[in-house]
Order: C-alpha cells, then structure tokens, then sequence
C-alpha cells in the first residue's frame, strides 16, 4: 500500500471509464478481442484492490449503448468474455463480500448473458462488504429518458403531482435510484470527454484522466489515481477562507 494514501479519506464511490482496450492490442499487433481479453484482467485486479482498500462502490463502464454499433464478432466476443468472467470470478464475489448488479437497458443483451447477469446478482445479493456495479448497455441519455418515461407515468396515474419534481425524484428515477452518487471518476486512454456515462450524477465527482490504457490499469495505477484525489479540494460550490 502507498505510504502517501489516507485510508481514512479514501471515496465512497468510484466510478471507471475503461478506455484503450482496442489501441492497446492495436500497438502488439494483436486482435481487439485480445485487447478486450487483457482488460479483463485489469477488471479482475481493480474489483481485488478496491475491495482491498474498502472501498463499498465501484461502477465499471462495461458496454456502452454505442458499443452495439462495433463489428458483430466483437460484440459477440465481448458478451462471451463477459459470461466467462462473472462465471470465473464469482466464488471469489462470495469469499469478499462482493454484491454484483449491473445497470442499463439488460434486455437488450443477449438471453444468455441476462441469465448469468441474473444469477450472479442473486448468488452474491447477500453480501455487504462492496458494491460491484457494471453498466452494460448503458447510455446516460438513454438512462435520463428512461428516467423521465417513469415520471410521466407517475404523474399520469396521478401519483405523482408535477409541482412536486424535484431533484430527489428524479434521482430515485434512475438506474442509480439505491446508489451514492460517485465521488471520483477515473478515465483511461487519455481522453478528455465522459462518453455519455453517468451524466446526472458526477455533477460532483472528482475526475482524473491517465494516458494508461485499460489493460495496462492495475492496483498501482490505482493507488496513484486515489492520491491525486486526496490532493483535490471538494467544495460542491462554495468557498474556503483562502478564497
């Protein structure tokens, strides 16, 4: 563990953008399934080091809406990556105290992947000790529009009046209605945009990009990552004696 880390100021809530899967295996000559393949194994060492660190919520941007637009062998390949490691990894969930449930529109994934998703949540549904929440089919505007069909329904049926709507309503309207909002938001890859991802609720979170592509993203990184959000100064948009 960094000696520089306060394990007492650590965030509630991590959410990742895992970004450089393709340009990774694009640099070794090797093919994007392959990148797609070693990324997991950095979602394998990540999930291990927050849980490490006690770190109760992590969101992983697994499969964008977008993504359905990729050639039609990766994405097939990526729902069968996906199956192997819920599959792989789900004892471990169990001996760690690890709650898997993933967010976005699910039924647009295929039948047998929904089945794994579903039994994976319901085999670690009673575990306490952290949070592993993957958005799979996910898009924040999508996610908003869903949002907003559930409150015209409410105020249709008459259960909900429309001078009531608040920011609370519409936060207990999301995927996310259960979750803390995300303190800190990591992006690899070096880009400087957040894809669409969980647009309402990092109003807040702390941001922290790296040129480190995904697969190359491990518990060190990791460390690096935390420390620069302890270095940052969280106001929510107010001010400090210093200014």
């Amino acid at each position: 563990m960094s000696p520089d880390l306060d394990l007492q100021k650590l965030p509630q809530h991590v959410a990742m953008i895992m970004d450089g899967n393709g340009r990774w295996a694009k640099q070794r000559g090797l093919s994007r399934v392959r990148g797609h393949e070693e990324g997991s194994e950095a979602v394998r060492a990540i999930v291990r080091a927050n849980r490490e660190l006690n770190i109760p919520w992590l969101t992983l941007y697994a499969f964008s809406e977008e993504n359905w637009k990729r050639p039609v062998l990766e994405v097939q390949a990526l729902m069968q990556l996906l199956k192997r490691f819920l599959k792989a990894e789900l004892n471990e969930m169990l001996e760690n105290g690890i709650r898997f449930q993933a967010m976005g529109r699910l039924t647009k994934l295929p039948k047998d992947v929904q089945k794994t998703l579903a039994e994976t949540a319901g085999k670690t549904a009673h575990n306490k000790q952290m949070v592993l929440n993957l958005a799979l089919s996910y898009g924040g505007r999508q996610e908003l529009c869903d949002a907003m069909r559930r409150i015209a329904q409410r105020v249709k049926a008459g259960s909900l009046d429309v001078k009531d709507l608040d920011e609370k309503i519409i936060g207990e309207s999301l995927y996310t209605a259960h979750m803390p909002d995300p303190d800190f938001l990591i992006r690899t890859s070096g880009e400087s945009r957040v894809s669409n991802f969980l647009l309402w609720q990092i109003a807040y979170a702390e941001i922290y990009i790296t040129d480190i592509l995904w697969p190359d993203f491990r518990k060190p990184e990791y460390l690096v990552a935390l420390e620069a959000f302890q270095r940052r100064e969280r106001r929510f948009g107010a001010i400090t004696e210093e200014g």
